[in-house]
């Protein structure tokens, strides 16, 4: 009998996380995601099911909470006994200048963009270990480049690449791998953005899904810590 393999995709109901969610489950992975909205949650799960003929496990989870964070990874050990791939994807984005931003605009954006990563990292290190797997956090191209407006969300980006470098560093050697995907410009719903053909330059969902694919797939020996993925053809201004 062919062994399972298990991910858990945090913000996985909608956007990248989704994107993702649909490329692991075209190979037969296993997947979990998890959003703050449960029952949100298990709709989609349920569709995703229903498409892929492979169960999809819906998880209810706040990422800035360790403890739900901690509750999370336990339902998917209870269901399915490992996990494989853990893909931190959950952020939020709040743009406002400095004379602007309120501490709870600040709070929000550091508290999910990078303090959840902590977070999800923490509850499931010791299951990334056992099945010497595989951590991917989705940071952007804004943890590189500063913009005006900015400041919140540069920071937790900037942040997260670090985090996610050192903890690269702390646990290679104990055979699990770490990368950061840094993505340019995507069609999603983020920040209340609306999607529509004007959009069609952008990356897409299913691309940044199809990276996170072809990451895992790569022979052991190799480990791109850090990957940098834009258009290829940027939007003519």
């Amino acid at each position: 009998m062919k062994e399972i393999k298990v991910a858990y995709i945090t913000g996985g109901t909608k956007g990248i996380g989704l994107g993702i969610a649909e490329k692991m489950l075209e190979k037969g992975i296993h997947v979990a995601i998890s959003g703050r909205n449960l029952g949100q949650a298990q709709k989609i799960a349920d569709g995703l099911s229903e498409r892929f003929s492979v169960e999809v496990l819906a998880v209810g989870s706040d990422v800035s909470s360790h403890d739900q964070e901690k509750t999370a990874i336990q339902n998917i050990l209870d269901k399915w006994g490992r996990i494989d791939y853990v893909i931190a994807n959950a952020g939020v984005g709040h743009f406002a200048s400095i004379q602007d931003m309120t501490d709870e605009q600040w709070h929000s954006t550091i508290d999910t963009n990078l303090t959840g990563v902590f977070h999800t990292t923490k509850a499931s290190l010791d299951a990334l270990i056992a099945s010497k797997g595989y951590l991917i956090t989705i940071a952007s191209l804004a943890g590189a480049n500063f913009f005006a407006r900015g400041a919140a969300y540069n920071a937790s980006k900037f942040g997260l690449v670090g985090f996610t470098q050192a903890v690269m560093l702390d646990v290679r050697d104990q055979g699990v791998k770490v990368t950061t995907i840094m993505p340019g410009s995507v069609a999603t719903n983020f920040n209340g953005h609306i999607v529509d053909e004007k959009d069609s330059w952008k990356i897409q969902p299913e691309d940044i899904g199809q990276l996170v694919v072809d990451l895992i797939q790569m022979d052991a020996r190799v480990l791109p810590s850090k990957v940098e993925v834009r258009p290829s053809i940027p939007r003519k201004k």
